[in-house]
């Protein structure tokens, strides 16, 4: 099949490098002319501009985005839908607010336009090898594109999930979860750490990745991340896109308990803070109360 990919970031490009692989012809627009004529070397069909992208493909057209949430996504579906056609399809694989999707479904609906809503799962390695979809929007929309899902996707990843909005919100709790089990694979990395024992942290995490209750990809990759890197030589500053708040305020909303995933999401806040204000409040009021000693900053 033909069809468009606008983003060629870690996602949107990877996932026309497997398409191509898989003989599908791809056409592809960046921002980026590096990105872009590097996609171009390995096959993609370059175009200059959103508006020559959809002139390129033929109704009715498919065309993916993997764009960041909020204004960059906007600012993209602003100035496509002027080109497209009745019966088009257009898909934002990206990590979209699912309530912005349903937003987006109405307004492309009005005009006879199709939009799906796709979570996207598997990282860098899924877009390369076989990614994980999961679908929102009309079902006869997700049948005109599904040939193309089930061959980006692993055996048995490729999910009609139900309306509009339906795909990211499932995508969400998906990476809800996910930061509830990273926040629990990295305090178990830390108490293995604390420990008197002399352990070797590659070979335990090589160990539980083979026949343990815990085994799964996460602990693969921090076996990896451990071989690779110096542990003492990282900052603990985490980098986070933040949507899984948006799970958090829905769990309060609906009056949800998840305080896994509510403590995970305020875990990563910690690392923003390099001064850790609250910690040194804390001891400012022991100290003030209890004598407890304060500690200077190390120079």
């Amino acid at each position: 099949m033909k069809f468009g990919i606008i983003g060629l970031g870690k996602i949107g490009g990877n996932l026309s490098l497997q398409a191509i692989r898989k003989g599908h012809q791809v056409t592809g627009y960046s921002l980026s002319l590096e990105e872009l004529n590097f996609f171009k070397s390995k096959g993609l069909e370059s175009a200059d501009s959103i508006h020559s992208l959809v002139e390129m493909l033929d109704p009715p057209r498919i065309i993916f985005l993997y764009i960041p949430h909020g204004e960059p996504i906007d600012d993209v579906c602003e100035k496509i839908i002027p080109y497209l056609k009745s019966g088009d399809v257009l898909i934002d694989g990206g990590n979209s607010h699912w309530q912005d999707s349903v937003s987006r479904y109405k307004k492309f609906k009005d005009q006879g336009i199709y939009f799906l809503d796709c979570g996207t799962s598997g990282g860098v390695e899924g877009a390369i090898n076989g990614a994980c979809f999961m679908v929102g929007g009309d079902i006869e929309a997700y049948e005109i594109a599904k040939p193309i899902f089930k061959d980006l996707s692993v055996p048995e990843g490729c999910m009609y999930v139900g309306p509009a909005g339906s795909g990211h919100f499932t995508k969400l709790i998906h990476n809800a979860i996910e930061f509830g089990m990273l926040q629990a694979i990295g305090e178990g990395v830390a108490l293995l750490k604390a420990s008197d024992y002399k352990l070797d942290l590659p070979e335990i995490m090589s160990n539980w990745s083979h026949g343990s209750v815990i085994r799964g990809w996460l602990i693969e990759l921090m076996e990896k991340g451990l071989r690779e890197n110096k542990f003492d030589e990282l900052s603990d500053y985490v980098e986070d896109t933040r949507e899984v708040r948006w799970a958090v305020e829905f769990g309060l909303k609906k009056e949800v308990w998840i305080p896994v995933i509510a403590q995970a999401e305020l875990a990563l806040y910690r690392s923003r803070d390099s001064e850790n204000v609250s910690a040194k409040s804390v001891a400012l009021m022991r100290n003030g109360f209890g004598g407890h000693p304060l500690h200077k900053k190390k120079t």
